[in-house]
């Protein structure tokens, strides 16, 4: 589903009104009785207080509490805007309520008094935020979120920034959300995501071709989508056909995350996995694998790569391999920047580059657009900041913005590991995914998602095909073993055994 920011959602609004005369209060009227459907639908509370601003989002709120009025409702509302503030929308609907008899009270405060017992609904502001609150507007925020009454927010919580959910002064923490037409970019990305609660997606009769216009470059993954992207496995094949991946990977006390990378990939479905290791560590990982074969590299005599490997990795790649992952557990010495930048530039096939392959492109990132065949990066905010030279702070500020230009700038296909963890192509489309949990925060869950995506990639996928299931399954294998074992004690190697449970899970056969 496209996931739009709040200029994208203004111009829809523009162009339903001008474009195809639906007039806004047409609109209006729509977004308040879905307010109010979900509110009688979700909640039995009989008491509600509508909580609203001069604007278009107070507008909404205003409707939602006529219709509830009008059903027999005990509602009661509170504009915390000034009488001479309103807007042309919300004033008409003021008028409106108060001939039907909703009571309206224009306030600055609220008390523990006027929420007891009630349903409030949140229609202070919406898309339109554009600077931090303050006033009294942050107090009557702050004295909401202590109490412990339902919270139904119109179209994004208030105080949360369409754009990049991020809390401008005050948010509210709703417990549902009702938003219309398309989901906001505010609702996905942290700390708006926490603050949405369950979003619903409401249709209130925008034109279809204006919701799923190609100028809106940014979707939210969806079950289906990533269900119909799994890889068929004909009877009539062999693991010739489900490709040869080499995980280049590991050093001198981090053999884990070469093991990791390698059999999530196996558990993914790659016919073929061999571990590239510094030789002195090689023996190590040759005695913990079953299914996987090894690979002994030339080591600088700390456990790590020399910059000799790179010659004997291309020796063995020609004719013999499809897919190169590197990076997990390498640690950044001139032969891994040699063997990561070297690899860029000769490659003819897809490459993965996560963790120390990202670092050993710090200050070099423009080796990328050098490369011969697709590259895939999957850094987490950290790793990106380094290879942008940019401060986090700043990243964070616009993720998908700044994904999607540096996908667009170096060519590459980027997934950005986060919360939610973000995916980039060279044509400028953005995908946020909707998998996966806190528990996933943990050692190894980034090498596990580096293998799957490397071997969806052996199967045959496109790049982008590949790091979209890879992205989603992972968060799925994510969920189902903290549905199990729960998110504390979440361990990477119960993501890579769920993984034939998220396969099941998405096929539809669990």
């Amino acid at each position: 589903m496209k996931v739009a920011t709040a200029g994208q959602m203004k111009e829809i609004d523009r162009k339903t009104t001008k474009g195809y005369g639906i007039p806004s209060a047409v609109l209006m009227e729509r977004a308040g009785l879905r307010v109010a459907e979900r509110v009688k639908e979700l909640f039995s509370q009989h008491k509600i207080v509508v909580l609203a601003g001069g604007g278009n989002n107070g507008g909404d709120g205003l409707v939602a509490a006529r219709q509830l009025h009008n059903e027999g409702y005990n509602v009661r509302v509170f504009m915390l805007s000034k009488e001479d503030r309103l807007g042309t929308q919300c004033k008409a609907q003021l008028r409106i309520a108060k001939k039907t008899g909703v009571p309206v009270e224009f306030r600055s405060s609220v008390t523990p008094g006027d929420l007891h017992g009630a349903c409030v609904i949140d229609a202070i502001v919406g898309t339109g935020l554009d600077q931090v609150l303050r006033g009294p507007v942050v107090e009557v925020i702050r004295f909401l979120n202590e109490t412990d009454v339902p919270v139904v927010s119109v179209d994004l919580p208030s105080g949360i920034s369409s754009d990049n959910g991020r809390i401008m002064g005050e948010a509210v923490m709703a417990d549902v959300t009702v938003t219309f037409g398309l989901p906001k970019i505010g609702h996905y990305l942290h700390p708006g995501s926490g603050h949405t609660g369950r979003l619903f997606i409401e249709d209130i009769g925008f034109p279809r071709e204006l919701l799923t216009s190609g100028s809106i470059r940014t979707e939210a993954l969806e079950r289906a989508e990533a269900a119909r992207l799994i890889p068929e496995r004909p009877v009539f094949s062999h693991k010739g056909d489900y490709g040869h991946l080499l995980v280049i990977a590991g050093s001198r006390g981090k053999t884990g995350a070469a093991l990791m990378t390698a059999r999530a990939a196996m558990r993914s479905g790659a016919g073929l996995v061999t571990i590239a290791a510094p030789e002195s560590i090689a023996d190590v990982v040759q005695s913990m694998v079953v299914e996987e074969m090894v690979l002994p590299l030339p080591d600088d005599g700390t456990g790590a790569f020399s910059p000799e490997a790179l010659e004997k990795v291309l020796t063995f790649m020609a004719g013999n391999v499809d897919v190169c992952a590197i990076g997990p557990g390498m640690r950044v010495t001139s032969g891994t920047r040699r063997l990561v930048s070297g690899l860029i530039g000769v490659s003819t096939v897809p490459l993965v580059i996560d963790a120390d392959g990202i670092n050993a492109l710090q200050g070099c990132a423009h080796v990328l657009k050098k490369a011969k065949s697709p590259v895939v990066l999957t850094p987490h905010a950290g790793e990106m900041s380094r290879m942008l030279d940019m401060p986090i702070a700043d990243l964070f500020s616009d993720m998908p913005g700044h994904a999607g230009k540096f996908a667009a700038g170096s060519g590459t296909y980027l997934v950005m590991k986060g919360a939610p963890t973000l995916i980039a192509s060279p044509e400028g489309e953005v995908f946020i995914n909707t998998t996966g949990n806190a528990g996933m925060a943990t050692a190894g869950s980034g090498d596990v998602l580096t293998g799957m995506i490397g071997s969806f990639l052996c199967q045959g996928m496109n790049p982008l095909d590949a790091s979209v299931l890879g992205v989603y399954l992972h968060g799925l294998s994510g969920d189902i073993a903290a549905s199990e074992k729960g998110m504390h004690s979440l361990m990477a190697g119960d993501i890579i055994e769920s993984i034939p449970s998220a396969f099941h899970s998405l096929s539809g056969r669990e």
